[in-house]
C-alpha cells in the first residue's frame, strides 16, 4: 500500500456518484475481479481532464471499457476516444459496456496489440492513458510520444507496483523482475526525455503524469 490505508479509505469516502450506468460497470468488473483505475485515480484523471479539455484521446488498454467511458464524461463537447484491447474475452464486454452507456459513437475500440495498432495511427492525440501491460510501457513510448501534441498529455497508471520499483531486483519475486526492471526503465526515461516534464506521483498504485514539450524548443517549455 503506496498510503495509509486509513487515509486511502477516508480519500475515497469523499468522492460523490457518477452516472448509475457508471458505478455498476465498477461493481461488475470488481465482481469479475477485473482490474480498473483506482477511487483516488479517477479523481485525477477527471481533474485533469477538465482543465487540459481535449478533444482526442488515446486509450492503451480498454479492459472493460470502464475507465474509457468515465474519461468521455469529463471531456469537452465533441470529443472523441480511442482505445486499444487485444484481450478477446474483454472486448465483446467493452462493446457492450459503451453500447449501455450511450457512448459507441464516442469511443472507438480498436481490437489488436497495443504497439501494432499505435503504428498504424496518424494521431495527433491531446491526450494519452497508458494502462495496460507495464512491461510494454517503455515499448509503446516512442510511438505515444510520435502520436501525442506538443502540450499533450502523458499519463502512465500503475507505475510503482505497489511500492516494489524501488527494491532490487533480487528482492523482486523471480517471475516480476523483467517488469521490474522494465518499469524503472520507463520512469527514467520519462523524468530524462528531452520531450517530457514529467512528476511521479504516489497516487493509487503510482501515476507519472507527462508533458510533451514543443519539438523547436530549446529546452522543455511548454
Amino acid at each position: 500500500m503506496l498510503m495509509d490505508e486509513r487515509l486511502t479509505t477516508y480519500i475515497r469516502s469523499l468522492e460523490g456518484p457518477e452516472k448509475p450506468v457508471i458505478e455498476q460497470i465498477e461493481r461488475e468488473a470488481s465482481d469479475a475481479y477485473v482490474p480498473i483505475i483506482r477511487k483516488e485515480t479517477q479523481s485525477f484523471l477527471k481533474v485533469l481532464l477538465m482543465i487540459k479539455q481535449p478533444l482526442r484521446v488515446l486509450e492503451i488498454g480498454t479492459a472493460v471499457g470502464f475507465s474509457a467511458i468515465l474519461m468521455s464524461e469529463y471531456m469537452p463537447e465533441g470529443g472523441r476516444i480511442t482505445t486499444i484491447e487485444k484481450y478477446e474475452k474483454r472486448i465483446p464486454v467493452a462493446r457492450e459496456n459503451f453500447r449501455r452507456a450511450g457512448k459507441e459513437e464516442q469511443i472507438t475500440l480498436i481490437e489488436g496489440d497495443a504497439l501494432e495498432v499505435m503504428r498504424t495511427l496518424q494521431g495527433p492525440f491531446d491526450f494519452i492513458f497508458m494502462d495496460a501491460a507495464k512491461g510494454q510501457y517503455i515499448h509503446y513510448l516512442p510511438e505515444a510520444l510520435r502520436l501525442l501534441t506538443d502540450g499533450g498529455v502523458l499519463v502512465s497508471d500503475n507505475v510503482l507496483q505497489d511500492g516494489d520499483v524501488i527494491e532490487s531486483r533480487f528482492a523482486v519475486e523471480r517471475r516480476n523482475r523483467t517488469i521490474h526492471s522494465r518499469m524503472r526503465e520507463y520512469l527514467y526515461e520519462l523524468k530524462h526525455h528531452g520531450q517530457l516534464k514529467t512528476s511521479i506521483l504516489p497516487l493509487g498504485d503510482g501515476v507519472a503524469l507527462s508533458v510533451k514539450c514543443r519539438q523547436d524548443a530549446d529546452r522543455c517549455d511548454i
